[in-house]
């Protein structure tokens, strides 16, 4: 009889065990896994050098024109010259405009002041054309969506060089510079200088002169 308790209290303490295994497996299973270890941050936060009005100044409108300059037809007493990229040279220097255009435009997206400690625009007077640096900020943040949607824009333009870049299309270049000088105009428009009727008159006299200017079918074809 005490040999026979013994092993049935052997039984009961080894079956009390292995409860005790596949409890503690059914728990650990159904605990969610660790989260790996998170990468360290590489570059950290993003601190802006200058305001928004000289990063355009110093960077992006040096890049654009770079574009703007790359074909136009300029009249002059002989005649009309029309200048067009034909080396590789003039090639390279506008793929420079459009990466420093399209990589540079997300600068913008860093909060950074809009004009220069002291700098106001030109928005004191009863006629004031342009937007003072606290009207501005308060549209960008009225709606930053509006914003970005701008930044965008003008990064497609970018990106549009590139690929006409790419496939050295000469003529598409043409189309490339309006689209250019739209998405830089009806940024302006909203947050620089909304209220200069004078201006917006100008504009559309320039894109009228560019229109005219454009090559004409028969011409077309003639870039490499």
């Amino acid at each position: 009889m005490t040999l026979l308790r013994l092993r049935a209290r052997d039984v009961c303490a080894a079956c009390g065990l292995s409860a005790i295994v596949l409890n503690a497996v059914a728990c650990s299973s159904s605990q969610p896994a660790p989260t790996p270890p998170r990468a360290p941050e590489l570059w950290g936060d993003l601190k802006p050098v200058v305001s928004v009005k000289e990063l355009m100044r110093d960077m992006l409108d040096p890049a654009a024109d770079n574009i703007f300059e790359a074909v136009k037809i300029v009249s002059t007493r002989n005649g009309t010259v029309e200048t067009v990229p034909k080396s590789d040279e003039d090639w390279e220097k506008i793929r420079i405009g459009a990466v420093t255009l399209a990589e540079g435009v997300y600068l913008l997206k860093i909060p950074r002041p809009f004009t220069p400690p002291g700098d106001v625009n030109n928005s004191t007077g009863p006629n004031a054309s342009e937007l003072s640096p606290a009207q501005i900020k308060a549209k960008l943040e009225a709606d930053p969506v509006l914003w970005n949607a701008k930044i965008e824009a003008l990064r497609n333009v970018g990106l549009e060089v590139l690929e006409i870049v790419n496939k050295r299309k000469v003529d598409e270049l043409w189309d490339a510079g309006e689209n250019l000088d739209q998405a830089c105009e009806n940024c302006h428009l909203q947050y620089w200088y909304p209220g200069d009727k004078a201006l917006l008159d100008r504009l559309d006299r320039r894109f009228q002169e560019k229109h005219d200017q454009s090559p004409s079918p028969d011409r077309a074809g003639r870039g490499r």
